[in-house]
């Protein structure tokens, strides 16, 4: 696939540096602010008397089906990702993911009755899902391993700005009745994928794409992909850490990749241990879901009506109030992403999770104004803990720990699982607030309270590493963990913890601990969020 032009791996000349992947960032972060707004733009949307009457007075059953059809499309999009994002490359996907979401968005918009409406919303789905499936991919790969984490918090954010915004367009178009009440939101969402359109086609693909593929067609092996390193970095590319990157990046693709992965590769070791790695990504991203977020996403409002007995305007406006919260709460992840780790923030954020959905149940079960409030300020506080633990953490998990030979296949997957979580949760949702009431959040206590103890027995840290550095955690003698200083339970932990864990661990505290050394030589003690951590 040998092309030339802006729709080319290479992109067109430009932006070099920090000003090129804040570029880059700019257009993945549009493809999650679709992620976002098309989660929450339905919550306006199910409650208008105009879309209800076209849709026939559906059922609570049939309402929550036809928002979940959405996922299903995510779900189709991200297996069409994961058969064709290593062959077209990270930008191409992206571009073809936001045609579909435009397509879909007009044909949702326009829809006269349910069957249309339907059938738009599952291809609105398929679009999300080639995006989703390709922007932490295309991220990750171009961002420096210092700043992956943050980088990847503003895709998250934007996808939360994208969500709020769904809300606001929806309470400000509440009080004025009539099918523009709810065509105008869901058509509003193509001009990000126009966004996505117009900036893309001039952005280059990833060093370690053009790498793999230029030497898969016979070409030089690493000219454009070490060509597009350099304008990355902002360097020339004789430059010395720029030799090495590459370098680093050539080992890789030679020790993983000497044939193109097949489907197969994706349930092989290839010594990396690459399918117990894949179950990693895909797990993660199933207990995403599992911890009932998109209860509050997709149903605000009619949490607020069915269980605390709120008007419709009232709950409209209190929905944009938390989905606004819910912004700035994600604020705080892009300082602590890279300074605490993935696996610290998995596990304490779900256990805040699990205890802050049992007041949740609690405060609901009073039936009482003052317990009304408490619900609200339990709704807040466990999007605050989601968006800190459980929101940029999985999305650029899969991509850490996948290898580069099955990364775009793995990560597709892991997305497809993602959204087949959230199909099931948006479906059972409904009906679970109605048959279940109070009881139905203990559900997703208990849910999160494994989800804790999951990832710390069996999920390694990340970050902090570079992406090819990541394979020497599965591959490293693993005797060096045998003695332990941790005593008591510290040490019961550690006995029941997969081994890989626990030299991940001491790998980024070993490699934290060599940054320092090199700081105080150089008399330049570097901040650790910039600090060069890798093995």
């Amino acid at each position: 696939m040998t092309n030339t032009g802006i729709f080319s791996g290479d992109g067109a000349p430009g932006l070099r540096g920090p000003l090129l992947v804040a570029e880059i960032t700019a257009v993945c972060s549009a493809g999650f602010l679709l992620f976002g707004y098309d989660q929450g733009v339905m919550s306006g949307v199910v409650i208008s008397e105009s879309w209800l009457d076209a849709m026939g007075r559906p059922s609570e059953l049939v309402v929550g089906t036809i928002t979940a059809l959405y996922d299903i499309g995510a779900i189709i999009g991200a297996l069409l990702a994961a058969v064709t994002a290593e062959s077209l490359g990270r930008k191409r996907t992206l571009l073809l993911g936001a045609l579909v979401v435009a397509a879909g968005g007009l044909l949702m918009g326009a829809a006269p009755s349910r069957a249309p409406f339907m059938a738009a919303r599952v291809v609105v789905g398929v679009g999300v899902g080639y995006t989703t499936s390709v922007t932490p991919v295309y991220q990750s790969e171009i961002s420096a391993h210092a700043q992956r984490g943050w980088h990847v918090c503003c895709q998250l954010t934007t996808m939360l700005v994208g969500l709020a915004l769904a809300y606001v367009i929806n309470y400000g178009l509440y009080f004025r009745p009539g099918s523009a009440q709810w065509r105008l939101p869901l058509i509003f969402q193509c001009a990000f994928a126009l966004f996505i359109l117009v900036l893309t086609p001039f952005l280059p693909d990833t060093p370690r794409w053009l790498v793999r593929h230029r030497a898969d067609e016979g070409g030089a092996t690493a000219s454009r992909g070490l060509a597009v390193l350099a304008r990355l970095r902002g360097k020339l590319e004789d430059d010395e850490g720029i030799r090495r990157e590459m370098a680093e990046i050539q080992d890789a693709i030679a020790r993983e990749s000497k044939e193109r992965a097949a489907w197969a590769d994706l349930f092989r070791s290839h010594g990396v241990k690459a399918d117990k790695r894949l179950y990693l990504a895909v797990g993660i991203q199933l207990m995403q879901q599992a911890s009932g977020i998109n209860i509050i996403t997709y149903y605000a409002p009619t949490l607020f009506t069915a269980s605390l007995g709120m008007s419709q305007e009232r709950a409209l406006f209190l929905g944009c109030f938390t989905q606004i919260w819910y912004v700035f709460a994600s604020l705080v992840t892009w300082y602590t992403i890279d300074r605490i780790g993935r696996r610290k923030l998995f596990i304490t954020m779900a256990l805040a999770m699990s205890i802050i959905l049992v007041g949740e149940a609690l405060a609901t079960a009073t039936g009482t104004r003052a317990g009304a409030v408490a619900a609200v300020v339990c709704l807040l506080l466990f999007e605050a803990c989601f968006s800190w633990g459980w929101m940029a953490c999985v999305w650029i998990y899969p991509p850490e720990i996948l290898p580069l030979s099955i990364r775009a296949k793995g990560s597709a997957l892991a997305t497809a699982a993602d959204f087949l979580g959230n199909w099931f949760v948006v479906q059972v949702t409904p009906v679970g607030i109605a048959k279940m009431g109070w009881r139905f959040y203990l559900i997703w206590a208990a849910f999160n309270l494994v989800n804790a103890v999951v990832v710390c027995i069996f999920y390694p840290e990340t970050g902090g590493l570079q992406l090819e550095a990541v394979d020497h955690v599965f591959t490293e003698q693993l005797e060096r963990t045998a003695s332990s200083p941790a005593t008591g339970l510290g040490l019961l932990v550690e006995k029941l913890q997969w081994a890989p864990v626990r030299v991940a661990a001491q790998a980024v505290e070993e490699s934290k601990a060599r940054a320092r050394r090199l700081g105080e030589e150089q008399g330049l003690l570097e901040d650790e969020s910039t600090a060069d951590y890798g093995i």
